[in-house]
């Protein structure tokens, strides 16, 4: 499984209401059992999405566009780390822990955002992961990112 010990969390965003716009923040609060404190989607398997950025920027050099990672609508931007087949793997952020559970498969929102983002979002999940908060706690940009 893909680790190098230089994995950072370079953004962390909040979603204010379901399809609705993402905040940026400094820090979050994941709850154990629940996901990101006051974001509009909780619970169930995809409490947290996590995005790399080499891959998010792997899509854009493929369609032949830059675009801000924030148009993904995930929680956390990782730099260094591939969640490629993860599945079943803990992910530490900071202090707190998650399980993933699986690919963070795009919809017709990303072909809406640009054309051709869906497919090139595709391959290699590109897209993100997602995971269940284990272990609550604060999390950071700045903070490190691993695979226990």
């Amino acid at each position: 499984m893909p680790l190098k010990d230089s994995a950072i969390i370079e953004a962390l965003w909040v979603k204010r209401a379901h399809r609705g716009v993402l905040d940026a923040h400094t820090a979050v609060d994941l709850v154990e059992g629940a996901g990101v404190a006051e974001s509009a989607d909780r619970g169930g398997k995809r409490q947290v999405t996590v995005l790399s950025a080499e891959a998010w920027e792997a899509a854009c050099r493929e369609i032949g566009r830059e675009l801000d990672p924030v148009l993904r609508r995930a929680n956390v931007l990782v730099r260094g780390m591939d969640f490629e087949a993860t599945r079943g793997q803990v992910l530490q952020l900071g202090t707190a822990r998650l399980e993933i559970w699986g690919e963070t498969v795009p919809c017709k929102l990303m072909e809406e955002t640009a054309p051709g983002l869906l497919d090139a979002l595709l391959p290699h999940w590109r897209g993100g992961a997602f995971g269940t908060v284990q272990t609550g706690g604060t999390v950071r940009v700045g903070d490190g990112a691993r695979w226990l």
